[in-house]
């Protein structure tokens, strides 16, 4: 049911670098950035999808319908090498650990998205979007590749807003090559690639071979929702270069904003660290839900901020679930005051935390918070009830 709140909505826009009204159409289109399917779903991305699946429920109680596309990067260098270590077909290998992805998305509570597209399943897409990106002297062939011209965009750097030596070595760490001499700028990034013999290859006009990771995300935001989405998010490491090309390479083709908001999700660390697979030190969402039951391990994320990174510690499981008893202990009612605080909590740059505090509170006034816990998707359901529905295939 929607609030009727006339005040907007304000979230902290990356482009923009402050808080800002978010002033969506009435049906909010809103894409996020999925997984690169060679491992299992880890702590990272259930703290970003969590964090896009309570907007989505806010929005909603707002009113708005929401068309939420989130993508599957089933096409990228590093699916192919786990895949020819593994030895197996890197598709086999995408399938299965994104139906284990979209179980554990589901245990979480989770939306699902209203599209989920595959980068394999979109080829046809994304070579009309480096078609028109040739055509409109955007992009240059050279050594066998198509690139993108970062010099030709008028909104390239405007998203991170670094320097262009910032954003050749933040671009090094993601994967980019500034030192291929078939570039005519280091910041120049690839569309198109020929593919070795084991790898998966289409046709195209300038050869055989296979996309760029940036181009695949631009042209399935655009195709699925049109030239500009209302927002645009994802993890904050995904800022540049994945972000800042995408949105100049929609533009170029467009001549519109790929996103009129953009919104990212901080890191989370291991051991001191960012958590990632190249570090070894990732947490696996499964391993969790082994451990304990699956609103215990939404509540341990919805401890923290979307903007702040903070670290993983074993013991904020046991917090969380100890929470989730009290929440559950709590006396029946309406608990109308407590959603009117979750409300104000999560209208005020999807302060969760606050909205966490004030579920808190009503629980130790003695009043409902069902329906509060509900629009930040916890579900109080008794848990031998909620376990029994985890289902097994990532035990």
């Amino acid at each position: 049911m929607a609030s009727g709140a006339v005040a907007p909505m304000r979230l902290y826009d990356t482009g923009r670098g402050e808080v800002v009204p978010f002033r969506p159409d009435r049906m909010v289109r809103l894409y996020t950035c999925g997984i690169t399917p060679y491992d299992a779903t880890h702590l990272g991305h259930a703290c970003t999808y969590v964090t896009f699946d309570i907007l989505q429920r806010r929005l909603v109680d707002r009113g708005h319908p929401v068309q939420y596309v989130r993508n599957i990067t089933d096409v990228d260098d590093d699916m192919l090498a786990a895949a020819r270590r593994r030895g197996v077909h890197h598709l086999d290998l995408a399938f299965g650990v994104t139906r284990r992805f979209d179980e554990d998305m589901a245990a979480l509570g989770n939306i699902a998205p209203w599209a989920e597209p595959r980068a394999s399943g979109a080829i046809p897409a994304i070579r009309r979007f480096i078609r028109e990106l040739l055509d409109g002297g955007w992009a240059y062939r050279s050594g066998g590749a198509v690139f993108f011209d970062v010099g030709r965009s008028g909104v390239f750097g405007s998203l991170s807003r670094l320097s262009e030596s910032e954003m050749m070595e933040r671009g090094a760490e993601m994967g980019e090559e500034p030192g291929d001499a078939r570039r005519r700028s280091p910041l120049d990034t690839i569309l198109w690639k020929s593919s070795a013999v084991d790898e998966p290859a289409w046709d195209a006009p300038w050869g055989r071979g296979r996309p760029g990771w940036h181009v695949g995300c631009a042209a399935m935001a655009v195709s699925h929702l049109g030239p500009t989405v209302d927002l645009y998010g994802g993890g904050s490491d995904l800022v540049h270069p994945h972000h800042e090309c995408s949105a100049a390479m929609a533009s170029a083709v467009t001549g519109e904003p790929l996103s009129r908001h953009w919104m990212h999700q901080a890191m989370v660390r291991n051991q001191g660290s960012k958590m990632s697979k190249s570090l070894g030190n990732l947490v696996f969402v499964s391993d969790l839900l082994a451990a304990t039951e699956p609103m215990a391990v939404r509540l341990c994320l919805l401890a923290n901020h979307y903007r702040t990174s903070w670290d993983w510690e074993p013991d904020l499981l046991s917090a969380a679930t100890e929470r989730l008893d009290r929440w559950r202990s709590a006396s029946g009612g309406d608990g109308a005051r407590a959603v009117a605080a979750v409300r104000d909590a999560l209208d005020s740059d999807l302060d969760v935390p606050a909205a966490v505090t004030a579920v808190d509170e009503a629980v130790a006034e003695g009043r409902g918070v069902v329906q509060a816990a509900r629009l930040l998707g916890v579900d109080l359901a008794d848990r031998d009830l909620n376990a029994s529905g985890r289902g097994g295939g990532n035990r």
